[in-house]
């Protein structure tokens, strides 16, 4: 029979009984804080650029989308992944790489042509929400092949927001960029193109098949990083062009290899229906 008695303990100063909360451990909580971190990048983009620091606002954007990546990869190492977690985490994705590059490229460029600007950024926020809202949704289905881990569908968000901020990067660079109302036309018809590459079902390399690195490669790995994040801290809007140049450039050779996949997955799948197919009658 179980015990209902109520110690003195868990009895408050009114008589009433003390409300017992479950411990979380670290393990869980430090992805999380990392989100957070994460929307308050955003966020501040966003107040950076109401206040015209428009290259400080993309930094911050994309500093953003650096720990999109690493909150996840955290909770796996912790094995702290939640569904509280993927929650927040997709709300801090809307945040990010939706509202956040959204309001920027409006308050940069795209406010010159005052209503077709401000639908382009309405177009490119409701992209990224329904790219993400997609993804939540395929993420649980059973059915999807091994392969399909190597591609996403669609541009992702962190992906979309960096790369629509390229004439940006151009404006800030050594480069340049052309200014006047025929190029932010230009710039309109580009983002418009960047919204259609996240809402469409277009594959995408994931990069997850990016895993350990073999031991005679380590050096180099190190050495090639190690240059990156150098060449990043000091050429910033260059290494960025070249980054979504390169990144752009790779969406055919996506494709070719998703078509290639799937060909071969689909003559796999008649061949084994084929073998496992009962004889007909003589």
């Amino acid at each position: 029979m179980q015990d209902h008695r109520t110690s003195s303990e868990d009895m408050g100063p009114n008589g009433r009984r003390k409300r017992r909360f479950a411990r979380i451990p670290m393990r869980f909580v430090l992805p999380n804080l990392v989100t957070l971190l994460a929307i308050c990048l955003g966020l501040t983009s966003i107040r950076f650029a109401s206040e015209g620091k428009f290259e400080m606002a993309a930094i911050f954007i994309v500093l953003a989308a650096v720990l999109d990546g690493l909150d996840g990869r955290l909770a796996r190492a912790l094995d702290g992944a939640s569904r509280f977690g993927a929650e927040l985490d997709s709300l801090a994705d809307f945040v990010d790489f939706g509202v956040a590059p959204a309001f920027l490229l409006y308050f940069w460029s795209l406010h010159e042509i005052r209503s077709f600007g401000w639908f382009a950024a309405l177009v490119f926020a409701i992209a990224a929400a329904l790219r993400l809202a997609r993804f939540n949704v395929m993420i649980d289905d059973p059915n999807k092949p091994a392969w399909h881990a190597q591609f996403f569908v669609g541009m992702p968000a962190p992906a979309g927001a960096i790369a629509a901020m390229l004439p940006i990067y151009l404006s800030y660079s050594a480069l340049g960029m052309p200014e006047g109302r025929v190029f932010v036309v230009l710039e309109i018809v580009y983002v418009l193109g960047i919204a259609f590459l996240m809402a469409s079902r277009i594959p995408h390399f994931s990069g997850k098949q990016i895993g350990r690195v073999p031991r005679e490669y380590f050096i180099v790995v190190l050495f090639a990083v190690a240059s990156f994040i150098l060449a990043l801290a000091s050429f910033p809007m260059e290494v960025l062009i070249a980054l979504t140049v390169a990144y752009l450039a790779l969406l055919p050779v996506s494709i070719r290899r998703h078509a290639r996949l799937s060909a071969q997955s689909e003559a796999a799948a008649t061949e084994s229906a084929a073998v496992l197919e009962p004889p007909g009658n003589p």
